[in-house]
């Protein structure tokens, strides 16, 4: 379907070949010399373990679309990706970000806003009847910003059309974020896609990506061995920091509830720790062990 392959990922699907292990006590890792990190004492476990997902998505986001000095940029997703996007693009030098959530994921502008107070937040459930994001975007910046970055993913439907289309199964992915990104930025402005889009989706606005020279750039699956070394580097000299992102931690024997808050957006749950029985005790400055029994 894909005309390619793409990456291999442990805990997900065949589409990625069908490694097991995501969350585990142990891992099987195929090529091991090259696929494993070490990580030196100076490092918790707390922040190096996003090396491995999150910082190298992000950091791939950011670079990938070409973010530079003096651009302004709009995030679509306050999760963890996004709030660590957000960070990173400041790191490259742009001169606003401005980030995008709402409903029940809200709580999420206002986490962002605390640990970075630089970056500016639009809910679009606080939007007045007639407003839309693309429009209050070219309101808070003349002509819209020069970067669009997707950090949500095409499962969640906004209008009553996508979700029946989504439910029938006429299309796998909303196009609802991609057409206010294309809409929302300024001619030639770029577009990257992070969130997961796993197929196919109707009403996609081509033509204004033809008609006004709009960069639409799938960032793909992180080259993630690319950029770990550098990231590494970052969190030792601190002009990075993944801890901004952590908000719990949990043993892996509630993995199950976790995941159901997680999908009920409960507890302000933005990034959690994992914790095993060989994990070291908590890294300071980070949250102690969070138990639901």
């Amino acid at each position: 379907m894909y005309g390619g392959r793409t990456a291999g990922m442990f805990g997900y699907s065949h589409f990625t070949g069908g490694f097991a292990g995501g969350q585990a006590e142990y891992a099987r890792v195929p090529y091991g010399d090259n696929n494993l990190l070490k990580l030196p004492n100076d490092i918790p476990d707390e922040k190096g373990l996003y090396l491995s997902d999150v910082l190298s998505t992000s950091w791939n986001c950011v670079v990938d679309t070409g973010v530079k000095e003096g651009d302004v940029v709009a995030i679509w997703g306050g999760g963890p990706i996004g709030q660590m996007c957000a960070e990173m693009c400041f790191i490259k030098g742009a001169k606003r970000v401005i980030v995008i959530d709402g409903g029940a994921a809200a709580w999420r502008l206002d986490l962002i806003k605390s640990k970075t107070p630089k970056v500016e937040t639009l809910n679009y459930t606080d939007l007045p009847s007639g407003t839309t994001v693309t429009s209050k975007l070219k309101e808070m910046e003349h002509g819209g910003p020069d970067v669009a970055l997707e950090c949500a993913a095409g499962e969640y439907a906004k209008g009553i059309g996508h979700k029946i289309e989504l439910a029938l199964g006429l299309e796998t992915d909303t196009s609802e974020i991609l057409n206010e990104m294309i809409t929302s930025v300024k001619n030639y402005g770029r577009v990257g896609i992070t969130g997961v889009y796993v197929g196919f989706t109707n009403h996609f606005n081509i033509g204004s990506i033809m008609e006004r020279g709009i960069r639409f750039i799938g960032n793909g699956q992180a080259p993630v061995h690319l950029y770990w070394e550098e990231l590494l580097k970052m969190l030792q000299d601190g002009s990075l920091d993944s801890s901004i992102m952590l908000s719990h931690r949990v043993n892996i024997d509630e993995m199950d509830t976790l995941y159901k808050k997680f999908d009920e957006r409960a507890d302000n749950l933005q990034k959690v720790f994992v914790q095993t029985r060989f994990s070291d005790p908590p890294a300071p400055g980070t949250p102690a062990l969070t138990s639901w029994k």
